[in-house]
This record gives C-alpha cells, structure tokens and sequence, in this order.
C-alpha cells in the first residue's frame, strides 16, 4: 500500500473516530431521555442546534469523500477491515475524554484487532 493510500485510510478511519465522539459529546448535553411524544421535537431541536453534533456530521460526510478516494487505490477487502482502528482510537479517546472505562478485556480486545488489521494489512 502505497504511503499516500495508506494516509487516504488513516485519515477515513480518524474522521469517522472523532465523528463518533462529537456526537457523543453533543447527545451528552441532553443527558438520558426517553422518546415520547411530548419530548420527541424538543430533544430533536435541541440535537440538531448541537454544534458538536453538527460538526461530527459534518466530519462522517468528509469521511465519506475521503473513503472514496481511498478506494481508489486500496482494495475493499484491504482497507475495510482497517475500520476497526476506529474501535481503537474511540476506546482510547473516550477514556481520555468522557471517563470511559478501558478494562482489561477491552485492551484485549484492543490488541486482537491491532494483530489482525497486521494480519490483513500484509496479506
């Protein structure tokens, strides 16, 4: 994989992660809540005028373009399974950021899918 395919996926896989956690941070400002229909275009309003939410949004659709242009130069089979960085970057960004807890079957986990996007990768 060429250095410029390889930045192509890296930079998908990080816009999609911090996508993830925008929204996160944003959906955080309303805190749990059920949908009824007393509350359903409140809450809808106040997620829409999120600008974390709005900017996360924003980041999935130049993922998108960006995944596109990955395409072009990866195979599907090669660079799909390269998502699941995301997993990685999430789980160590949310611990560093919302609290979240990083135990050791999710570091496990972590270090499963590190081997067999290596595995992958070299095939």
């Amino acid at each position: 994989m060429s250095a410029v395919a390889f930045g192509l996926v890296l930079t998908g896989v990080l816009l999609n992660a911090a996508a993830q956690l925008l929204i996160k941070s944003g959906a955080e400002t309303v805190g749990r809540f059920s949908f009824t229909a007393s509350n359903i275009w409140h809450a809808g309003l106040h997620f829409a005028l999120q600008w974390q939410i709005l900017l996360g949004l924003t980041f999935y659709a130049v993922s998108v373009a960006v995944w596109i242009l990955a395409l072009t130069r990866v195979q599907v089979s090669i660079a799909y399974p390269m998502l699941s960085l995301g997993y990685v970057v999430t789980a160590f960004a949310a611990w560093w950021l919302f609290g979240e807890a990083l135990t050791a079957q999710k570091l496990v986990g972590i270090a499963v899918i590190i081997v067999g996007v290596i595995i992958v990768a070299r095939a």
